[in-house]
């Protein structure tokens, strides 16, 4: 009798098929092996923009008009962030027009007088300046960051100063204009 070893040794095709067959249904058997899945879906996500926006300060704040030096004129100004997101606010003077030496020459003291979180706020001599020079030097000057819904007053007060040149004649009868433009950025 033959033992099974010289049996498969004489055969050897037959052999390697048998041994491929064989190996083959064992990987099927170990790669299909049960295994737990799950699965869970997080629907109705969401993606939307805010808005940065600014209400107020639309009209003129200051209209100081027959000055003579010495004279101080005041005009007032409520702003706020009408958007949804916070935003860092900023006040410039801009677009100067007729005769530019008199901005020069007007001093303007910018004060906040607070905000309307707890009412209409007052403007108080003591109220912190958030700006103090000349009506052109008015350059992008921070505000401060604004929540949605924020509403500050702000008190503008110009002067002109006793002896501003050695001759106020070069400053009578003239005039000029200029735009004060608030800006955001969030």
């Amino acid at each position: 009798m033959l033992s099974r070893i010289s049996v498969l040794a004489a055969r050897p095709r037959h052999t390697l098929g048998a041994l491929a067959v064989v190996l083959a249904a064992v990987g099927v058997a170990v790669g299909s092996g049960a295994n737990f899945t799950a699965h869970v879906a997080s629907a109705g996500n969401t993606f939307s923009t805010g808005t940065l926006s600014i209400g107020g300060g639309g009209s003129a704040i200051l209209t100081a008009t027959n000055m003579k030096p010495g004279d101080s004129r005041t005009g007032q100004a409520d702003i706020q962030n009408t958007g949804s997101v916070t935003g860092d606010f900023s006040l410039t003077s801009s677009n100067p027009t007729g005769y530019l030496p008199l901005l020069g020459q007007l001093d303007l003291v910018v004060q906040d007088c607070g905000t309307f979180a707890s009412g209409t706020p007052t403007c108080d001599p003591g109220d912190p300046p958030v700006y103090t020079g000349p009506v052109d030097g008015l350059l992008n000057v921070s505000l401060g960051n604004w929540a949605a819904g924020e509403k500050h007053r702000y008190l503008f007060t110009t002067t002109f100063p006793i002896g501003t040149a050695a001759n106020d004649n070069p400053f009578q009868g003239k005039s000029s204009t200029l735009e004060f433009d608030w800006d955001a950025v969030s």
